[in-house]
């Protein structure tokens, strides 16, 4: 295949999978449970969600590894599984796609809130992203994708790690913000000018937001990374802000209204574009006809 980056600097729009916890919940994955427990029990579960993404769309397949850092593992006692755990996620995800898509290794937050505002050591974070970032370059990922990112410090020590364990594996970054009066910022104060600069210094070749906000709010949020950068912007947004009904979590942006954001996204010039939680395979279709049909 194409590397991503040469693909991406030639021009090209490339479509995203969707959430990966609410397909695996649809495979029995209990609430509470971590979902990287299934690379080890379920891994046939984690082919058949890749498998639906591939055949609606997706180019980029997401792999279950989210919390699969062994810092993050360390709450549910699977620390000494951080490597299996890791290359089980992308040995799945390549049976089910073969080399039709590109694997996007998952790096999420270590649950460990970076000094002075809790007791994380950016020494022992940076280790434990290492560890798992060498298991997914390991098992053949295409990409490492840090990913629902709070605080831009943490980020920035993931995207370092990355580029210790390779230099060579492209590295994409997205942030999670929250609206306020002073625009949209991270948990901890950053803004999106601060973020993307700060990523871009430490390695990132692609940055962008995923999660926490709807379409809507992600175009918005676009704009503004644009405004900084030039580099190749990523977007996955949630299926609007869940609200309960009848005691059950829904997501209300239809594949519909998700679409009709996405030719905004392309008008800027957001070049990968996926969903985060609430988004499912008919909305990656949604997606993909949108992209087709702006080509």
């Amino acid at each position: 295949m194409e590397s991503i980056l040469e693909r991406l600097h030639r021009g090209d729009v490339i479509v995203g999978d969707g959430a990966i916890g609410t397909e695996l919940m649809k495979r029995g994955l209990r609430q509470g449970d971590p979902p990287e427990s299934y690379n080890l029990l379920k891994p046939e579960a984690l082919e058949q969600v890749a498998a639906l993404y591939l055949a609606s769309g997706a180019e980029i397949m997401t792999t279950n590894t989210f919390g699969a850092s062994p810092l993050r593992l360390r709450q549910f006692c699977l620390e000494k599984d951080t490597e299996a755990i890791n290359r089980l996620a992308v040995e799945a995800v390549r049976r089910a796609v073969s080399r039709k898509a590109y694997i996007s290794g998952s790096v999420g937050p270590s649950a460990l809130l970076l000094r002075p505002r809790g007791d994380g050591e950016p020494a022992e974070i940076s280790a434990s992203f290492e560890r798992q970032i060498r298991a997914l370059v390991s098992a053949g990922v295409d990409m490492i994708c840090v990913e629902t990112m709070t605080d831009t410090a943490e980020a920035v020590l993931a995207v370092r790690a990355a580029r210790v364990v390779t230099p060579k594996i492209p590295v994409m970054a997205t942030m999670t913000f929250r609206k306020s009066r002073q625009g949209f910022l991270t948990m901890t104060g950053d803004s999106v000018r601060g973020a993307a600069e700060a990523l871009l210094g430490a390695g990132a070749d692609i940055v962008g937001s995923n999660c926490g906000n709807g379409m809507e709010d992600m175009v918005s949020i676009a704009r503004e990374f644009r405004a900084y950068t030039r580099t190749p912007i990523a977007i996955q947004g949630n299926a609007g802000l869940p609200v309960v009904v009848e005691s059950v979590l829904v997501y209300p942006e239809t594949p519909e209204f998700m679409a009709a954001k996405t030719e905004e996204l392309l008008e800027i010039g957001v070049q990968i574009i996926g969903g985060c939680c609430g988004t499912g395979p008919e909305h990656i279709r949604a997606l993909r006809r949108t992209v087709d049909a702006r080509r």
